[in-house]
């Protein structure tokens, strides 16, 4: 049971790092073709949030709390903290680097001003009590002529 808890750490970890990553590559991409959603300010301040969180972690040398938390599970489990199933394997060789920790830091921080300057120049809607699309209805309604 422990063992399948500390699978599902690694891939709720996986999928951070993703959401992370693919996030500013979608952004650029969106901006480049015009994607409005892209701009989504939900969607941009979740993603500043969460580089801002590992940022944070890196400078005050903090473990990431996904990697305790899994390795924590593994050993409980009588596990090795890296002897897994194949997907497992896969998904560790992914997120597990060996380098030392200014490497990351630094990694990070880059990474992190890469997405700050994507607001400079993908930069979000701003945040509005009403959807876009009720916006969007009502510029219509004040454009259509009177009947």
């Amino acid at each position: 049971m422990r063992s399948d808890l500390a699978d599902a750490v690694l891939i709720l970890h996986a999928a951070f790092v993703l959401f992370v990553v693919l996030g500013l590559a979608l952004v650029i991409a969106g901006g480049v073709r015009g994607w409005s959603w892209v701009r989504n300010p939900w969607f941009r301040a979740g993603h500043l949030a969460a580089i801002g969180v590992v940022v944070a972690e890196s400078w005050l040398g903090i473990a990431c709390p996904l990697t305790t938390a899994e390795m924590s599970l593994r050993m409980q489990a009588g596990a090795d903290a890296y002897s897994d199933g194949f997907l497992a394997h896969w998904v560790h060789a992914l997120l597990y680097y060996h380098a030392p920790p200014w490497v990351f830091t630094a990694a990070y921080t880059v990474f992190a001003a890469c997405v700050l300057t994507s607001w400079v120049f993908v930069p979000p809607r701003r945040f509005s009590a009403r959807p876009e699309s009720a916006r969007r209805a009502a510029r219509g309604r004040m454009l259509a002529p009177p009947s």
